[in-house]
């Protein structure tokens, strides 16, 4: 295995604590709903050494939310070695680790929401995550404050970070087939290798920063009346969310390739959507 950096070791631990975090903030707002937490660990045949914790709720506010940690290490297959930095120096072996989260809620005045962190490790190591929401009913104001707050995140990294970040995200988070947007935005970054622990710190930012750019929102709007007609376009929503997750989501390929948990990995999937 690559044996992680110190570096590695600090991040493993803040996103732990983060994934703790965040399942406490979503649970106060669910009354008989609780969060499903199940570790798992891959044994000695798999691809995959490590493991993680996983923690799905299905309540009344949030219709499917999951928010998963993983701690891993392996090897890369050789075909896709090329695509990931520095894994052919290091023979495709690779430490990972992050907080993943992807939360589908049950009002469709509600926004779904995307947000993750990462660690990865090869011969080289960066940091990589974003957030980016998707309402299925848009509110300027909604939009505004999610931008706003990680805009002021951004700002603590580099003075041009939200503006680089948020074109990046607009350009990934695009279903070419049906020349739309996913959604309205938010951030989106990778391969950060320069400056690690300014650049640690500012993952740091984004990660504590999230809940504040989300949650005001939810309060806002879990309790709107909706009709039926706002629900389907809702589910219509959702189903253009699955394409993109299964067609052209890094992270999904990125862990099903390195042999990871399929459950886990698939968690982004909603849990009814309509075409």
């Amino acid at each position: 295995m690559t044996t992680p950096s110190a570096l590695a070791n600090q991040a493993e631990t803040y996103f732990r604590d983060l994934q703790k975090k965040i399942i406490s903030a979503f649970q106060s707002y669910e009354g008989h709903s609780t969060f499903d937490v199940q570790d798992w660990t891959k044994g000695p045949e798999s691809l995959l050494q490590g493991g993680g914790t996983t923690a799905l709720i299905r309540g009344d506010v949030f219709e499917k939310m999951g928010v998963n940690f993983s701690c891993v290490h392996g090897t890369f297959p050789e075909p896709f070695r090329k695509e990931i930095p520095g894994a052919i120096e290091s023979e495709g072996r690779f430490w990972a680790a992050g907080v993943s989260l992807v939360c589908h809620p049950a009002n469709p005045h509600v926004p779904g929401v995307h947000f993750n962190v990462r660690r990865i490790e090869t011969s080289k190591g960066w940091f990589g995550g974003g957030a980016d929401l998707t309402p299925a009913l848009p509110y300027g104001d909604d939009t505004d404050h999610f931008h706003n707050t990680l805009k002021a995140a951004c700002e603590t990294y580099e003075p041009e970070a939200y503006t680089k970040f948020k074109s990046w995200c607009d350009d990934y988070f695009f279903l070419p087939h049906r020349n739309e947007a996913r959604g309205v935005g938010g951030i989106f970054f990778d391969y950060l290798e320069t400056d690690p622990e300014h650049t640690f710190n500012f993952v740091q930012k984004v990660g504590d920063t999230f809940l504040n750019s989300y949650l005001p929102t939810v309060e806002k709007r879990f309790q709107t009346p909706f009709t039926e007609a706002e629900r389907h376009t809702q589910l219509l929503k959702r189903g253009r969310y699955a394409e993109f997750n299964l067609m052209y989501d890094r992270g999904t390929r990125f862990g099903l390739q390195s042999g990871g948990n399929v459950d886990a990995i698939l968690m982004s999937l909603p849990p009814r959507a309509a075409w």
